[in-house]
């Protein structure tokens, strides 16, 4: 019989990791655009995390727990695993401690997330994503090496740091009757969520997920985890096989749907935002875009936040992206 596992996040983590941030991360701007509210019969608000220090929300998670750890623990070191966002997150969270970081990534990450993981200081550890298990190796050279891990999502302090984007959001922007939160391992909607159903109880929270990695919706409706072969997907920031254990026990309990996206409705995205708010959004970042333009009846007349959960994507890239598109 599986446990599910206490939860232990609510709106004092989140407020606690708000004040270790506070003039640490950068406090992003609630981004509108009439074209989004047009196309949707609502009044959108994006929570642009596209230009959070790294370029991503993951920041505020691997800095409040690499800020809660106890300081002769830090001072060892710190692990990680990620496709990118998640590991420069914590390569420069290390850096302003002072200390060492190691990062398991995958061979084929992004070229650019590669570059600014080592260039904020961390060894880079690779890995076949297709053969390897990234956390196996994480944890034997934790081991090794008597570092900290610092999970990229499935931790109480990640998840807090995650959830002061919706407290950010809610505070500058107003109510909201729906959020919509790109899920990949789920941190971040598990934080968002809990943000957002402690100061608006009513509230409807959707994931946005791509349709080749849909482990978070199957898992939903199974009602428990559920593992899926490793997806390939354009959102490679949300390509898991499988949701965190406490990511999970938080977002069965308050997610009200998953819309899954195909990846040309992900890049239609990505270019509308780059068009229309000149903003630069990596695929996994403009998901929940996406899965808006997906049900545009769905939300009219409501006030919409979403988040923009990253920018991390080299300028090649880019290009071809975009190019392909039109």
């Amino acid at each position: 019989m599986t446990t599910v596992p206490s939860v232990h996040l609510d709106i004092d983590r989140i407020r606690a990791a708000a004040k270790r941030l506070a003039g640490v991360a950068h406090r992003t701007p609630v981004l509108t655009s009439r074209t989004l509210d047009e196309l949707t019969g609502a009044t959108v608000l994006l929570k642009a995390e596209n230009l959070q220090r790294v370029g991503a929300f993951k920041f505020r998670g691997a800095y409040n727990k690499i800020a809660s750890v106890d300081p002769a623990d830090r001072a060892r070191g710190v692990i990680s695993w990620s496709s990118g966002n998640h590991a420069q997150a914590v390569a420069l969270a290390a850096r302003l401690h002072g200390i060492s970081a190691t990062i398991v990534m995958p061979h084929d990450a992004p070229p650019v997330k590669l570059a600014a993981t080592s260039g904020y200081g961390a060894e880079i550890v690779g890995y076949d994503r297709y053969s390897e298990n990234r956390e196996e190796i994480g944890h034997e050279l934790a081991r090794q090496r008597g570092l900290t891990i610092v999970p990229p999502y499935d931790d109480w302090d990640v998840m807090a740091g995650q959830g002061t984007a919706a407290l950010e959001l809610i505070e500058d922007a107003g109510p909201l009757d729906s959020l919509l939160v790109p899920v990949g391992g789920g941190g971040l909607l598990a934080g968002c969520g809990t943000a957002a159903r402690a100061l608006l109880p009513d509230i409807r929270l959707i994931g946005a997920e791509p349709a080749a990695g849909d482990d978070t919706a199957r898992s939903l409706a199974a009602g428990e985890r559920v593992s899926i072969p490793q997806p390939r997907t354009v959102a490679d920031g949300q390509a898991a096989t499988t949701p965190g254990e406490l990511t999970f026990a938080v977002n069965r309990r308050q997610v009200d749907e998953i819309v899954l996206v195909d990846d040309d409705a992900i890049l239609d995205a990505v270019t509308l935002l780059f068009e229309r708010l000149k903003q630069v959004v990596e695929p996994s970042g403009a998901c929940a875009v996406a899965a808006l333009l997906a049900r545009p009846g769905q939300f009219a007349g409501q006030r919409v936040g979403v988040v923009l959960s990253g920018g991390n994507i080299g300028a090649a890239q880019y290009a071809e992206l975009i190019t392909a598109v039109n």
